[in-house]
């Protein structure tokens, strides 16, 4: 035990005192936040110039109705329309031949670009928009929405209704989300805090995996390329050495993690509505450290077996891939939780964890699927660790070329 603590506490010391560590303690909550808040800021931001925007108005009436609209709806800070329609128009009224003039402007950068809009429009409901940047889905979007709402009313005037009493008569609804717990308890929850809840303990499992893991893989190639390792373990057993690593590395991720954790939880009380919400911490804490572990036990079996950092690297990417397969999954995961097809994942021990964590994020799960799962995830765990230990005796003292299955499979032989 005395060696074990030995080695833990100074793989500790040794990397939490180094500047990489330290960096990226403070910065990668940064850098997590600016990936969170910027692309929000970016999509608001809005020129504060008037975009001039082309239109070929086949039917000769929509669009002056469109530019009144788009005035009313929508103006920038400064109180000037937002939009400005600039109606495409000659003595040849053929719509090619527009065309070809609308985009001489587009070119010239007169206009930022213009619809078509054709006769059949009041029928089929369709338009052409044609610029260089067609990913502008909002100014799409406003555009869309004024002229269904003229439609809507063209079509009222001409079926003989009038268009303020039925526009009165059509409400949009807003839906309030109030989450009910087991015990009947309610509060106010949406799609993104029930989303954020299951993202971060998925992001906060993946960073000590990869931290973590990365790390116990580099000390082993670095320890064997220079031959310290025969000298440690002269000093204690193998087994002694990978528990002591295991252990000096989980405290130095758990220790991120807490301070991580300080600061989003500031964060998350300091904001008028929390973005984050927790429930059965308790369970949720028990699958973390599981799958934690399960991990590890992978990350100490590939790198006992490699002799390089570019080898290292290869195997880090291999398991990262496990970690990143539940963020695909989150969402899907979040609408349908009781899916046959999601129970059955929450049963494969590598994904156990994270689908578990985003299900129970959204619904407590059946307790036999609770039981069945953390029953499997220990078992596997067991099983895990006892390859790492085999494999971890022997492959730290073997360098050069990289053992094959059946070499690997021969030391899980070996008593």
């Amino acid at each position: 035990m005395n060696k074990m603590l030995a080695v833990a506490r100074w793989e500790f010391i040794e990397k939490v005192k180094t500047k990489a560590f330290i960096i990226g303690l403070f910065m990668t909550p940064l850098i997590m936040s600016v990936f969170m808040v910027l692309p929000g800021l970016l999509s608001k931001s809005e020129k504060e110039t008037t975009k001039k925007i082309g239109v070929i108005d086949e039917t000769r009436m929509l669009s002056s109705l469109i530019n009144a609209k788009l005035h009313e709806k929508y103006k920038l800070s400064s109180g000037i329309p937002t939009y400005e329609l600039y109606e495409i128009t000659d003595e040849n009224r053929e719509t090619d031949h527009l065309k070809i003039i609308a985009t001489a402007q587009l070119i010239s950068g007169q206009i930022e670009g213009y619809f078509v809009i054709p006769m059949s429009v009041m029928d089929s409901g369709k338009v052409e928009y044609r610029a260089e940047n067609v990913g502008n889905v909002r100014d799409q979007n406003r555009f869309s929405n004024v002229l269904k709402d003229i439609i809507i009313e063209q079509r009222a005037k001409k079926a003989g209704y009038n268009p303020a009493v039925i526009k009165k008569l059509i409400t949009e609804v807003d839906i309030k989300t109030i989450k009910v717990s087991q015990k009947g308890d309610e509060s106010e929850s949406g799609f993104m805090e029930t989303f954020f809840s299951g993202y971060i303990f998925i992001m906060m499992l993946m960073f000590l995996v990869m931290s973590s893991g990365q790390m116990l893989i580099r000390s082993v190639v670095e320890e064997k390329s220079n031959r310290i390792i025969e000298v440690l373990v002269s000093s204690c057993s193998a087994k002694e050495l990978m528990s002591g690593k295991i252990i000096g590395l989980t405290l130095l991720g758990l220790t991120t993690i807490a301070f991580w954790v300080i600061i989003l939880i500031g964060v998350n009380f300091a904001t008028e509505k929390p973005f984050v919400t927790v429930d059965n911490v308790m369970v949720l804490l028990l699958y973390f450290i599981l799958g934690y572990f399960m991990y590890v036990a992978i990350f100490i079996t590939a790198g006992s077996t490699v002799s390089t950092e570019q080898e290292a690297q290869q195997m880090t990417g291999y398991i990262t891939i496990l970690l990143v397969l539940p963020i695909a999954l989150a969402v899907p995961v979040m609408m349908n939780p009781d899916s046959t097809l999601v129970k059955v994942l929450s049963q494969i021990p590598l994904l156990t964890p994270t689908m578990m964590a985003l299900r129970f994020s959204v619904r407590v799960p059946d307790l036999w699927e609770i039981i069945l799962s953390l029953v499997t995830l220990s078992g596997t765990i067991a099983g895990l660790m006892w390859v790492a230990a085999k494999v971890f005796r022997i492959g730290i003292l073997i360098t050069g070329k990289r053992p094959n299955i059946k070499e690997i499979v021969g030391w899980l032989r070996n008593e």
